[in-house]
């Protein structure tokens, strides 16, 4: 058997084809196998047209596969093919799994390179057209999320920082909203949320801490949600669509 091919962790950004970076695409359309998360769109996928294509597709609230498997399959692929992908939406070294896989293919012997993307976070606040900070305002920022391991109990306390951007927002919002409020913060905050950054069916909301802990309705894709001062609307700021 021959030497075993090399792995890349690639960040497919927040969902259009044109937002991966030039060096995610050359490599999508170098691959033998790429192994990729549900997130990922179809338009992502025609990047890598001669490449074996596997859903190993991770999505909160929905039967997947286990990450030990995804392990398991990263392993194999390098030991048959020579160029393997591993894209996952975003940014692979946020909430994206990649210590575990990295891990498993460190142990294997296997050679891996990690190729960023853009991360959710960051595309809301383009899409949106709201800086995450703003001098006077805001300095600091949490990116965080409640979707955590089993063995891992959430944690009640919300980050101490002044924009707050909670990803898979979307069925525990109304609890964020309620711990944050718990925690002084003003019922007034505004709050930004997107479902479906940078994609076709993209949606935008703006509300306050106080109308978010009555909840949202049912999302048809991932939501990002933005709290903090940062996330008032300015006077002439266009309107959202």
């Amino acid at each position: 058997m021959g030497l075993p091919g090399k792995v890349y962790l690639i960040g497919a950004g927040p969902g259009a084809q044109d937002l991966i970076t030039l060096r995610g695409a050359k490599l999508l359309a170098q691959a033998d196998i790429v192994l990729h998360d549900a997130l990922v769109t179809g338009d992502m996928l025609e990047l890598c047209p001669q490449a074996v294509k596997v859903s190993v597709g991770k999505r909160s609230g929905q039967r997947s596969m286990a990450q030990d498997a995804i392990n398991e399959q990263l392993v194999a692929a390098a030991r048959q093919y020579q160029l393997v992908v591993r894209l996952k939406g975003g940014d692979p070294m946020l909430f994206g799994r990649a210590d575990e896989e990295l891990r498993a293919l460190e142990a294997a012997g296997i050679d891996v390179e990690v190729v960023p993307g853009i991360t959710t976070a960051v595309a809301a606040a383009a899409a949106t057209k709201q800086p995450l900070t703003k001098r006077g305002i805001a300095r600091s920022v949490a990116f965080f999320t409640s979707s955590t391991a089993p063995e891992h109990a959430a944690s009640t306390i919300m980050p101490d920082s002044d924009t707050l951007v909670q990803y898979m927002g979307g069925r525990e919002a109304l609890i964020t909203a309620e711990r944050l409020l718990a925690q002084g913060r003003r019922p007034q905050t505004p709050v930004v949320v997107i479902e479906n950054v940078s994609r076709a069916d993209q949606r935008i909301l703006r509300m306050t801490l106080a109308d978010l802990a009555q909840g949202l309705e049912t999302a048809h894709g991932p939501v990002l949600v933005m709290v903090g001062e940062a996330m008032a609307q300015r006077a002439r700021q266009p309107g959202d669509q």
